[in-house]
Order: C-alpha cells, then sequence, then structure tokens
C-alpha cells in the first residue's frame, strides 16, 4: 500500500491545502472616528470647495464622501436657501419623502433634529395598480401616496427620474409644494433631463442637484444626513 493509499482522498487534499495556508497581517486604520476625520479632512484638502456657500459646501462635503468623487462640485446646482429651508423643515418635523428604500435606508435616523418620519411608498400594495392605470413607472406612481405629507416635506430622490419627472408634474398641476427637493437621480435615460428640470421649474422650489448622469442613492441620503445635523 503507498503512503497515498493509506489515507483517504479527504485527508490528503486537506494536508496538501494546509502546506500553502498563509496568515496575512495589514496595516490600517481601525479607530472609526480616525477614519472620518481623516476622510473629510481629505476631501477638504482635494476639493474645490471655495465656489460654494458654507452651508452647501457642508453638504458637498459628505456627498463625496458618499461617493468618493472630489469633482463632484463642479456638477451641483442648488438654490440659495435649500440648505437652510430644508433644515427649518427637519427641526419642525417635516418628513424625509424617498424615491426608494435605498434612500431610505441611508438616511441616519440618528441625525435627524426630531424623530422624522422616513417614507418610502415604493412597496405599496397599491402602485403596481396604479402605475398601470397611469401608464407610468412604479416610481413615478409611488408619488401619487405623498399627496397628504408633501407639504413643506423634505424629498430625496436619488434613483428614479421618472420620480422626479412626476414630482414636478405634480407641484405644477397644484399639489402642495416641498420645502426642498434632492434631486440626484442617476442613469443614462432620463437623468440629466429630469435634474434640469427641477433646476428650471417655475415653481422656485429650493433644490439641489447634480447635473448630467450622475447621482444615486447614496448621494441623496448623504445630503439628507448632512443637512439634518452640522456635525460631520
Amino acid at each position: 500500500m503507498t503512503p497515498y493509499d493509506s489515507k483517504n482522498e479527504y485527508e490528503y487534499e486537506y494536508e496538501y491545502e494546509y502546506e500553502y495556508e498563509y496568515e496575512y497581517e495589514y496595516e490600517y486604520e481601525k479607530d472609526g472616528a480616525a477614519i472620518y476625520r481623516q476622510s473629510f479632512a481629505t476631501i477638504r484638502a482635494e476639493a474645490d470647495l471655495s465656489g460654494l456657500p458654507a452651508d452647501v459646501g457642508r453638504v458637498a462635503v459628505r456627498m463625496i464622501h458618499a461617493c468618493g468623487m472630489v469633482d463632484l462640485v463642479r456638477d451641483l446646482s442648488w438654490s440659495p436657501g435649500v440648505v437652510s429651508r430644508a433644515r427649518e423643515a427637519l427641526r419642525a418635523g417635516a418628513p424625509v419623502l424617498c424615491d426608494v428604500r435605498m434612500v431610505a435606508s441611508g438616511v441616519t435616523r440618528a441625525r435627524l433634529p426630531a424623530d422624522n418620519d422616513v417614507v418610502c411608498t415604493l412597496s405599496d400594495p397599491a402602485v403596481p395598480e396604479l402605475a398601470a392605470r397611469l401608464g407610468t413607472t412604479r416610481s413615478a406612481a409611488a408619488l401619487e401616496l405623498w399627496r397628504d405629507r408633501l407639504d413643506g416635506a423634505v424629498v430625496a430622490v436619488g434613483n428614479a427620474p421618472t420620480a422626479l419627472f412626476r414630482l414636478l408634474e405634480m407641484i405644477g398641476e397644484g399639489a402642495p409644494r416641498p420645502a426642498a427637493v434632492i434631486g440626484v437621480p442617476v442613469g443614462f435615460v432620463g437623468a440629466a433631463e429630469s435634474k434640469e428640470a427641477l433646476a428650471a421649474h417655475p415653481s422656485g422650489v429650493e433644490h439641489l442637484v447634480v447635473r448630467g448622469r450622475r447621482g444615486g442613492s447614496a448621494l441623496a441620503a448623504a445630503a439628507v444626513n448632512a443637512i439634518a445635523n452640522e456635525e460631520e
């Protein structure tokens, strides 16, 4: 009997693999607070924030932290009172209305000043039928369920251009106006156009957008978190 035959195949393979098993130890920052400090310091060193108002600059820093792109600043567009108006609304207890669960999940509840409701109606059972009847996407149809909470709310759209377009249509039709709209849907179809429409909307609704195709749920949630609490 050969040495190999004296063992079962599993035992042989286990010993073979064990011979090549190594232990690695990496040097990296493990203190969470230090990671935050270093991250924000890096952003402030590398991003050109000089053209931003102080309050918008703080929001921009947190948005950059969420995406890792310091050039995001050049695509930011905002109305003069968006941060102050949204912050006042949150302090008064206004809800945060989100187009998708990813945005809602990214909002840090501990940063909200008044235990604000964070609402996403996309998964409501009524939405599929609404979308079919209205001939639109579920993301857009879900906004119909916002009507009774829209007045003075903070809206965060981070995924669906159709949701942002529908919001603007609703406002144009006479629906209650939100306090502010964070409009940063991402994508190749309608994203850039929906954000341009928000920035140019005749209602003059307070807004913050990232022009072009870039955007996303992480950016929307980061903007809300920055507005909700001035602490980095």
